[in-house]
């Protein structure tokens, strides 16, 4: 079993004439890998390429700059994390990578802010690297934009109206991840990676990764299979708030990164995150609710599955 490409070409908009062919791939896709590729998304070449460069700019800076804008305890998870800051695996060791997180800046009176809601209040930009912050929020706007347009393709798979998802996504909890990961140790055991296996939280994440690849999709028979770089795509994943809206339809696989096919050369990727509004209640659609009244998953709302992560992941 491989990973499927979807070729979003006259795809994404509302009236676009292979919409629905699209929308059936993925529910093929959905229902077994959890993952696929999409080519011809309409996100600029040109765009993504700055993104890296500026990412690797901040990876490359001295610690004081990425200390000076390391994620607080007491704020909404923004910022630097260093090596070993997550566990995604509890049964691996701590993870081989560095990140940096942003999101949507919600102001303090927000009611959200006021709750302290994780992902909820202001970024922190490093100073001093040019074009930064506007190249991060021009991609975080991009990746916003085509993460919509999946979620209305998502929900014609599902056989619902587009906009299904939309009253889900009032106040985003959306985020962007720069990832960056050293080689692998030479000396590394078995239970050493860049990211150990792992589901995503949200409800899909859009992956653009470095020529180097490392990461790996496990598949519904146990097989471990690589999500080899193809240029000019997008790596897309169903994260688990996807099954539990599908009592199980569709899937959210587990995936690791190791890096270690690029010997002495670091990784890097951009990943979006929809993990929509945290107040959104998460429970069987209507059409795929089981006849005895006992789903799959239960009932939950977006934020507390996602405390709930954040707190198995984290310690």
């Amino acid at each position: 079993m491989s990973i499927p490409i979807i070729d979003l070409t006259d795809a994404l908009g509302v009236t676009a004439s292979r919409r629905r062919i699209a929308a059936k791939q993925m529910r093929d896709a959905a229902q077994t890998s959890g993952f696929f590729y999409v080519s011809n998304h309409g996100v600029s070449p040109d765009l993504i390429r700055r993104q890296f460069e500026v990412a690797a700019r901040f990876f490359k800076s001295p610690s004081t700059v990425k200390r000076a804008v390391a994620v607080q305890a007491d704020q909404a998870k923004r910022g630097y994390e260093a090596i070993g800051s997550q566990r995604l695996d509890e049964n691996a060791s701590a993870d081989l990578k560095e990140s940096y997180q942003f999101g949507v800046e919600y102001p303090a009176d927000h009611p959200y802010v006021v709750k302290k809601y994780p992902m909820y209040g202001q970024n922190l930009w490093p100073a001093d690297l040019p074009d930064f912050k506007s190249t991060c929020q021009s991609y975080y706007a991009a990746a916003s934009r085509l993460s919509i347009q999946l979620l209305q393709l998502l929900a014609l798979s599902l056989d619902l109206p587009e906009t299904y998802f939309s009253a889900f996504n009032v106040n985003p909890s959306d985020s962007l991840r720069l990832l960056w990961y050293p080689p692998h140790p030479a000396n590394a055991d078995a239970r050493t990676f860049g990211a150990g296996s792992h589901t995503d939280w949200g409800a899909l994440t859009i992956l653009a990764q470095d020529s180097i690849g490392g990461l790996e999709v496990q598949m519904p028979d146990g097989a471990w299979v690589p999500a080899t770089p193809i240029e000019g795509t997008f790596v897309v994943n169903l994260g688990d708030m996807i099954p539990r809206w599908t009592n199980g339809l569709y899937r959210s696989n587990h995936h690791r990164v190791i890096n270690k096919n690029g010997p002495g050369q670091s990784r890097q990727s951009v990943v979006y995150f929809a993990d929509l509004d945290v107040e959104a209640r998460i429970e069987p659609i209507k059409a795929l609710a089981p006849a005895d009244g006992v789903a799959a998953f239960a009932p939950c709302t977006v934020g507390e599955h996602l405390e709930e992560m954040y707190r198995r992941t984290y310690g």
